[in-house]
């Protein structure tokens, strides 16, 4: 038995306990504490500081929603550091407030915090090295075939990623809980699409996002960060559509998947931008947008789709974007056309060395996601 493999078994034990640990404290709590907690819980205070997202306190057993954290960056081509965002997102959540205009007592929506697994962030601290070194000889002009067993390494230690994400994620919707997922990079939500497809025969995904992610194994690795949107087509069947918004940063091979395969619409942002230019209002886009969705929608929310003002540090950052309050619009837009939103990732977070800002911006749309997928309908 290799290191992957054991890291595979300790990742899937883990996970089992921790879940049923939390499950028996839900139970005592529920039975002994809830009443007081909540009469205690003063949403208009200070935020707390407690280890969850947006210190709210609500745990796994009693959740609407459960938020899972993915701190991966191993295939990270440019600057790494996105497997520090889901902790940097709880660090500076309680910052945020728990109020909405558009969804009534807000803070009331269960939103659990499923622990960081630290047996991942232990792979994915040592399959980083090894993937630097991957893309390095690449860039050295080094044959492939000198690093072909690291690269194997590295897909090896992809699969136990998306393996520990699928796990998760099936074994928590067949709990009947919603789950927004959070990286890491954007090579992260593959299990948990997969997992969703097992419940669902159909669905689209509004992708916002720099990049259209549709190179086919990107720098040799087959879950690669660059490739998600062409895993997602080539290997879930059960996505009929691919919406693209604010793209800006593709090759030639991607622009022709784009324009060439009837499951993908592509809203660049040029286009974005021209529609605005030539007279269109954002809300008018924004039904155009939607309108190529089919009932069941999942939302892959790279950071990175935003105006980079608004993500300087994030791993692959590009000039253009949207703003914040464009995307917040369209998000709005989305919840009261009647579309059915099953679930959401939001990846690419990554900390700043001096400041929250990053984790701050993707506090708040995190919160906000998390609230319309509470109150989709």
């Amino acid at each position: 038995m290799d290191g992957v493999d054991k890291i595979h078994i300790f990742v899937l034990l883990s996970y089992r306990l921790v879940y049923s640990f939390q499950n028996f404290c839900g139970i005592l709590r529920k039975k002994y504490f809830v009443s007081d907690l909540m009469n205690r819980f003063d949403p208009n205070g200070a935020g707390v500081s407690n280890g969850n997202y947006f210190g709210l306190p609500y745990t796994l057993e009693e959740s609407d929603i459960v938020v899972v954290s993915v701190p991966w960056d191993v295939t990270t081509s440019y600057m790494s550091g996105t497997s520090g965002g889901p902790r940097a997102i709880i660090d500076a959540s309680p910052q945020i407030e728990l109020f909405d205009p558009e969804v009534e007592k807000a803070w009331s929506v269960k939103i659990a915090t499923f622990p960081i697994d630290h047996n991942i962030c232990r792979l994915n601290e040592k399959t980083r090295k090894v993937a630097e070194e991957v893309i390095g000889a690449l860039e050295r002009g080094i044959p492939q075939e000198q690093t072909s067993d690291k690269a194997a390494e590295v897909n090896a230690a992809s699969e136990v990623m998306n393996g520990y994400v699928y796990g998760i994620t099936s074994d928590l919707l067949s709990k009947g809980k919603k789950i927004a997922l959070v990286g890491g990079e954007h090579s992260v939500p593959f299990g948990y699409i997969r997992a969703l497809a097992e419940k669902y025969s159909t669905f689209g995904i509004l992708h916002i996002d720099a990049h259209a992610d549709l190179r086919k194994a990107y720098e040799r690795f087959e879950y690669s960060h660059a490739s998600i949107m062409y895993n997602v087509l080539d290997k879930i069947p059960q996505v009929t559509g691919i919406c693209q918004v604010a793209v800006r940063d593709f090759c030639e091979a991607e622009h022709r998947i784009m324009k060439e395969d009837g499951r993908v619409q592509a809203f660049t942002a040029a286009e974005l931008d021209s529609l605005e230019f030539t007279g269109s209002c954002w809300d008018n886009i924004c039904d155009r947008i939607i309108s190529t969705l089919p009932e069941n929608v999942y939302i892959s929310f790279d950071i990175d789709g935003l105006d980079p003002k608004l993500c300087p540090n994030t791993g692959t950052p590009v000039p253009g974007g949207l703003s914040y309050g464009k995307v917040s619009y369209l998000f709005s837009k989305l919840r009261r056309s009647g579309k059915n939103l099953i679930g959401f990732d939001l990846c690419e977070v990554a900390p700043g060395e001096n400041n929250e800002w990053d984790a701050n911006v993707g506090a708040r749309l995190l919160f906000k996601l998390c609230l319309y997928l509470q109150t989709d309908k």
